[in-house]
């Protein structure tokens, strides 16, 4: 469409405004609904309202618990003086896990195992024994020993803790003097063995040295090394000891080479 300005004189031209509205019965459409929405979200507001204030004053308080506690009258401590005792007897059962102190009978003489048995009496349970003869042999037989010498002499007072020591000879023998110490092992020289028992002599050499021993008087086997004493060696006594093998001669300790 082409508009044209008005000449001198002439009213502007003005288009009619477009026709924006429909038939009644449209409108109705529109209203009548919107209406009823409001009616049913006052009448649900209503109810939620209503419904709050009875939840509100149907609820009840809660009931306060009261617990009673009874206090418990403190103990009194224990006074300073009588916990000084409490130490002292501690004291005196430790004296007594040390052993007890008590005077050393006389064993000399008796079997070995009458000795030990008496030993065990005073409380000495601690117990060993040598052979006093420097033979290097094991006491199997109690009752076969009598005892020559003990390490703590008797009338000497000593703990039960201490250990008793008796040496001891077959009871067919006699006491030597004095215990005769079995020879020291060898430091690389061979020592005299001459005199002590080939049990003794094998225990004084290097344990894997080569030791062989005859009999000296007879064509016998020598099986209880303890029973049979050193006439002969070889190297003698002094000579280096480099891992040579080793002779003995020997005869039973009852007889004379």
């Amino acid at each position: 469409m082409t508009y044209q300005h008005p000449g001198w004189g002439q009213q502007p031209f003005t288009p009619e405004p477009p026709k924006t509205g429909g038939p009644a019965w449209a409108k109705k459409r529109v209203v009548i609904p919107a209406g009823a929405g409001l009616f049913v979200v006052g009448i649900m507001l209503g109810a939620a309202g209503s419904g709050g204030t009875e939840t509100a004053a149907s609820s009840k308080p809660a009931p306060t618990v009261t617990k009673t506690v009874t206090a418990k009258p403190v103990e009194p401590s224990e006074d300073k003086a009588d916990a000084k005792p409490a130490k002292v007897e501690e004291t005196e059962e430790s004296k007594k896990d040390d052993g007890d102190e008590v005077k050393v009978p006389d064993f000399i003489g008796m079997g070995l195992q009458s000795a030990q048995d008496a030993a065990q009496e005073k409380g000495f349970y601690s117990l060993k024994s040598h052979d006093s003869a420097g033979r290097d042999r094991f006491q199997a037989f109690d009752r076969n020993w009598k005892v020559c010498s003990q390490n703590i002499k008797a009338g000497k007072t000593a703990s039960t803790d201490t250990t008793l020591d008796f040496g001891a000879v077959k009871l067919e023998e006699t006491c030597p003097a004095s215990d005769k110490k079995a020879p020291e092992p060898a430091g690389g020289k061979m020592p005299n063995l001459v005199g002590e028992s080939v049990n003794a002599a094998r225990g004084a050499l290097a344990s894997g040295t080569s030791i062989t021993v005859t009999d000296a008087a007879e064509d016998r086997m020598v099986l209880m090394e303890s029973n049979w004493k050193v006439c002969t060696q070889s190297p003698s006594p002094g000579k280096s000891l480099n891992g040579q093998p080793v002779e003995f001669t020997a005869v039973k300790f009852e007889e004379d080479c």
